[in-house]
C-alpha cells in the first residue's frame, strides 16, 4: 500500500497531510526567499576571494609565485601534517585508554582532557617561547647546573615549524578526543568482547576491530583540527613560519598589494574546500556496528605499574596543554600584569565583550531563519544553500577578511561615485574599518557552530506541533516566537555562548578588519607579545583563557555526569 493510498484510508493522516501541504506553500517560500538572501551575503566573501583567481596577475603575484609561495604552500601542508600526527596520536590514545582501561583517576582524566580548548594556541605559543627560549627560566637552569655555554649542548628551536606544530597540537587535540571516545563508547560490546575471547591481544583489538569502526569519527575531528591548523596566524607569525596565512598579511601590509593577498587567500579556500570534501567523503565509507550495544565496555583493569603509567601519559596533555600555560599566565600576572589595568584595560574588555555578543546574537539570528527556513521547505535546494552558507567555519579567517575588505572596498567606492556624480558629495568610508564589517566577518565564520545548536534544539520539537498551531490559525512567525524558541532556549543559550567565546578568541579577522584604535583583548595579546612583553600581555590572556573555561567547563561536567553513569 502507498503512502497516498495509506493517507486516504486514515482521515487524521489526511488532515495532517493538507495541513502540512498548506503550511509549506504559504509560508515555505516566504522564508526560502529570506534564506537565499541570506545565504548569498554570506557567501559574497568568499565568492570575492574566489574571483581573485581570474583577476590578472601583477608584477607582485608573479613574483611571489616564483620565489616564496611555493614555500607558503609546502609549509603549509608540512604543518597540517604534523599537527594531524601529534592530535590524532594524544587523541585518538587517551580516548581509547579512558573508555576501556581501568587504571588510577581514570574518571578524573575522561573530563579533564578537553581543558586545553580553554586556551588559544597563540597563547600556549607566547607561553612557551618566553619559558624555552635562549634566555628562558629553563635554558637558564640548564647552563647554571652543567655550567655549559651557548655552544657545549643543543636545544631544539622553539620557534620553528615543529614547534608551531607542537604547540597547535597541544590545544587542538581535544577535538579528535571527544568524537573518538564518543565513537569507543557506542561500539558494540560484542565485537570487542570477541575479538578478545579469540586471543586477540588489546593492540590487536584496538587496531583490527575498533579503529575501523571508529574511523569517520576520527577523520571529522581530524578535519576540524586541520581546518583551525590553516586558518591559525598567532603561533605561525610569531614563531616566523611563512605559511600561506602569514602570507596573506606580508603581502597586503608590507608589499601593500591586495589583489594580490587576495590570491593568497584564494589557496587558502581551496584547502579548505578540499578539507570539507575530504571529511565528507570518508564518512560515506563509515562502518556501521554489526550488532547493538546493550551495555558499557567494560574497561579492563590494569595493573599498578601500567596504571600508573597510563595515568601519567594522559596527564602530559593536561599538564602541557592547560595547567603550565595557565599557571604561568597566573604567575605573570601576579608579578607584573598589563600597566594599562584600570580604565584602559576595561576598554578592551568592554570592546572584546561587545563585539563578541553582537556577533553571538546576529549568527543566533540569522541561524533561527535558516534553520527554520529549512524546516519549512526541506528541498534539496535549501539543503545545499544552508551547507554553502554555514561552510564559514571552515574557511580561515583570514581569508574571510581578505574578501570582506576586497567586497567593502568596492561598495564604498561605488557609493561613493555614485553620490559624487549625484549630488557632488563625496562620502568617507561608511562600510571599511567599521564595526559592522568585523561583526560581518564574525557571523560569516562562525555561524556554523550557531546553526548547529539551533538546527539540533529545532529537530527535537515535533513536526505535529507546527500542524497544531497552524490548524488554530497561527502564521509561521507566530508559530516560531510561541512555540519553537521557549522550547529551544537551551540550545539557543548554548550556541550563544560556543560563538561568545570563539570571538573573544578569533585574531586574524580582528586585525585586519577592527576599526582604527579598536584594540580587544585577542589584538593586545598579539601586540604585546610580539613586542616581546608576555609579562604584560598576561593579564590580557588570562581573562581570554578564563572565559574560554566557561564552556569547556560546562562540556567537562557533562561528560563527568555521563561516566558516572555508565560506570
Amino acid at each position: 500500500m502507498d503512502k497516498n493510498t495509506q493517507i486516504g484510508l486514515n482521515p487524521l493522516s489526511s488532515i495532517q497531510h493538507g495541513l502540512k501541504s498548506a503550511f509549506t506553500r504559504q509560508s515555505g517560500s516566504k522564508w526560502t526567499v529570506a534564506s537565499f538572501v541570506i545565504g548569498l551575503v554570506l557567501l559574497a566573501p568568499a565568492l570575492t576571494v574566489l574571483f581573485n583567481l581570474l583577476s590578472p596577475s601583477g608584477d607582485v603575484w608573479v613574483h611571489l609565485l616564483s620565489t616564496v609561495l611555493p614555500t607558503y604552500i609546502g609549509n603549509t601542508l608540512l604543518l597540517m601534517l604534523f599537527v594531524g600526527l601529534l592530535s590524532a596520536l594524544a587523541g585518538v590514545s587517551t580516548a581509547w585508554l579512558t573508555v576501556t582501561m581501568d587504571f588510577p583517576g581514570r574518571q578524573f582524566f575522561a573530563w579533564a582532557l578537553i581543558l586545553p580548548l580553554a586556551t588559544p594556541a597563540y597563547i600556549v605559543a607566547y607561553v612557551y617561547t618566553d619559558l624555552l627560549e635562549y634566555a628562558g627560566p629553563v635554558q637558564t637552569a640548564l647552563r647554571a647546573a652543567t655550567g655549559w655555554g651557548y655552544q657545549d649542548y643543543y636545544f631544539p628551536p622553539i620557534r620553528s615549524l615543529g614547534g608551531a606544530a607542537l604547540m597547535l597540537s597541544l590545544v587542538l587535540y581535544p577535538y579528535i578526543y571527544l568524537l573518538a571516545r564518543a565513537s569507543f563508547q557506542r561500539q558494540s560490546v560484542a565485537l570487542i568482547e570477541a575479538g578478545r575471547t579469540l586471543g586477540a591481544s588489546p593492540w590487536r583489538v584496538f587496531w583490527r576491530v575498533a579503529m575501523p569502526t571508529a574511523r569517520p569519527a576520527i577523520a571529522g575531528g581530524m578535519a576540524l583540527v586541520l581546518m583551525e591548523t590553516i586558518a591559525d596566524f598567532g603561533v605561525v607569525d610569531f614563531f616566523g613560519v611563512q605559511t600561506l596565512t602569514t602570507g596573506v598579511f606580508r603581502t597586503w601590509f608590507s608589499l601593500g598589494d591586495p589583489q594580490a593577498a587576495g590570491q593568497i587567500a584564494a589557496w587558502l579556500f581551496i584547502f579548505a574546500v578540499a578539507l570539507v570534501l575530504l571529511e565528507q567523503q570518508s564518512r560515506r565509507g563509515q562502518v556501521a556496528n554489526a550488532t547493538s550495544r546493550d551495555r558499557a565496555i567494560a574497561p579492563t583493569k590494569m595493573s599498578l605499574p601500567k596504571g600508573v603509567c597510563a595515568a601519567l601519559f594522559c596527564a602530559l596533555p593536561i599538564l602541557f596543554g592547560f595547567v603550565v600555560p595557565t599557571g604561568i599566565l597566573i604567575q605573570l600576572t601576579l608579578a607584573t600584569g598589563d600597566p594599562l589595568l584600570g580604565r584602559s584595560f576595561f576598554g578592551f574588555v568592554s570592546n572584546s565583550v561587545s563585539v563578541a555578543a553582537l556577533a553571538a546574537l546576529l549568527a543566533c539570528l540569522v541561524a533561527i531563519l535558516l534553520a527554520y527556513a529549512a524546516r519549512l521547505h526541506p528541498t534539496k535546494f535549501n539543503q545545499t544553500l544552508i551547507r554553502l552558507a554555514t561552510l564559514g567555519y571552515a574557511l580561515p579567517g583570514a581569508m574571510l577578511a581578505i574578501g570582506i575588505l576586497s567586497l567593502s572596498t568596492w561598495l564604498d567606492a561605488t557609493f561613493a561615485n555614485s553620490l559624487k556624480s549625484l549630488f557632488g558629495v563625496t562620502p568617507g568610508l561608511l562600510i571599511t574599518g567599521t564595526i559592522g564589517g568585523l561583526l560581518f566577518a564574525y557571523v560569516c565564520r562562525f555561524l556554523t557552530v550557531a546553526y548547529n545548536g539551533v538546527d539540533s534544539g529545532l529537530h527535537k520539537v515535533h513536526g505535529s506541533l507546527d500542524l497544531a498551531a497552524r490548524s488554530l490559525g497561527a502564521g509561521p512567525s507566530r508559530v516560531l516566537t510561541a512555540i519553537h524558541l521557549p522550547m529551544i532556549r537551551g540550545s539557543l543559550i548554548s550556541a550563544m555562548l560556543l560563538v561568545f567565546i570563539d570571538v573573544m578568541k578569533e585574531l586574524p579577522a580582528t586585525l585586519l578588519l577592527r576599526p582604527f584604535n579598536f584594540e580587544t583583548l585577542a589584538t593586545r595579546v598579539y601586540r604585546l607579545a610580539s613586542d616581546e612583553r608576555l609579562p604584560e600581555a598576561s593579564t590580557a590572556a588570562l581573562v581570554i583563557v578564563l572565559v574560554g573555561l566557561v564552556p569547556t567547563i560546562a562540556l567537562s561536567l557533562s561528560l563527568a555526569k555521563s561516566n558516572k553513569w555508565q560506570k
